[in-house]
């Protein structure tokens, strides 16, 4: 299996330091529209994902803004939303600013309480590597031999580097931070994931009128 997975493009809650999952999101922003339609321009430029037939998203709206924009121009098979795609689950947190969670909730400490929910009806740290790393499985072992392409969020995304290789915990100095629409490739064969490419943004690098079909 080839599973493809795309950070939504540049959302609205980044810029105004909102805590957004299905309810709080309100999109993308202008220029996170024109970043999906150059990463779209990319694939039917380089056919890179003429294999791929289906094409998963999570439910939350900068996720599947960003697949639409794909789909009106890659033509998949299957186009399905999946809620295990999203961020780490913010419960009744969804919705309001870090400040505001800040001074209701206190600090969000992972590293030493990794089984508080983020807040109330929410997700902890570890409820969302797991579902992370049965995500991960699941996709594998439903889609063995294809390409999948799914479109989710940085969390999520560096969420399979802890799982895939076994990393206990984040904290230890170093970070990872997938940027808009970047591609990060897993590939899974005879029971061994390989990551085949990380953090690709080559379709923001080149020149516009490359990626025009």
């Amino acid at each position: 299996m080839r599973l493809i997975l795309i950070r939504h493009a540049e959302s609205k809650h980044t810029q105004k330091n909102i805590i957004a999952d299905i309810h709080g999101c309100t999109g993308l922003t202008a220029h996170g529209f024109e970043q999906a339609q150059v990463l779209a321009n990319r694939f039917l430029v380089t056919g890179e994902l003429d294999s791929c037939r289906t094409m998963l998203y999570s439910p939350v709206l900068r996720a599947s803004q960003t697949a639409q924009v794909l789909a009106d121009i890659i033509k998949f098979d299957t186009l399905l939303h999946d809620d295990d795609l999203r961020e780490l689950n913010p419960g009744v947190a969804d919705g309001i600013s870090s400040q505001q969670y800040a001074e209701t909730f206190g600090k969000f400490d992972l590293i030493s309480f990794p089984h508080r929910p983020f807040a109330p009806h929410g997700e902890s740290w570890s409820m969302f590597i797991s579902r992370v790393q049965n995500t991960l499985e699941r996709l594998a072992s439903q889609c063995k031999n294809q390409t999948i392409v799914a479109v989710t969020h940085a969390g999520f995304i560096v969420a399979t580097f802890l799982t895939l290789f076994d990393i206990p915990r984040p904290g230890t100095g170093s970070y990872l931070n997938p940027m808009y629409t970047s591609l990060t490739e897993w590939s899974k064969s005879n029971n061994t994931w390989q990551l085949e490419k990380y953090n690709d943004t080559l379709h923001l690098i080149m020149p516009m009128q490359e990626l025009k079909p």
